[in-house]
């Protein structure tokens, strides 16, 4: 048996990590949806105070909640335009294949983080 290294992923293992992919996005589309009717509906937890103290603090931690909710939908749709993005080198047949070194992603991390563009190797290389 040639004992040469492969240089990208079979078609069958692309499927596989497809598969993987497609059901994060579902997730993910999932969760930013659900970030963003919480957003819209801020007063869903049915707070209708008329104590005004108590209205001065609720604004305050609704603004920082908002602010957090807003970092969290911007962070899962960067998780989603990676995710995206890896959907599209699995059909240019160049995903799993680190940027750094040429070499394949080993599976373990690529299930981990489907859409490593970076080998352990060239990512502890980096820090």
């Amino acid at each position: 048996m040639e004992n040469h290294e492969k240089t990208r992923y079979a078609d069958s293992e692309l499927q596989e990590f497809k598969d993987l992919i497609q059901e994060k996005l579902r997730m993910a589309h999932e969760e930013l949806s659900s970030l963003a009717s919480s957003l819209s509906n801020p007063n869903a937890n049915g707070t209708d105070d008329t104590a005004g103290t108590y209205k001065t603090l609720e604004d305050g931690s609704a603004t920082l909640e908002k602010e957090s909710i807003n970092q969290l939908a911007a962070r899962q749709k960067k998780f989603i335009e990676n995710l995206e993005a890896a959907l599209i080198r699995i059909e240019n047949k160049t995903y799993g294949i680190c940027r750094e070194t040429g070499k394949l992603i080993q599976k373990e991390r690529l299930r981990a983080v489907p859409h490593a563009t970076l080998s352990m190797e060239a990512k502890l290389k980096q820090s």
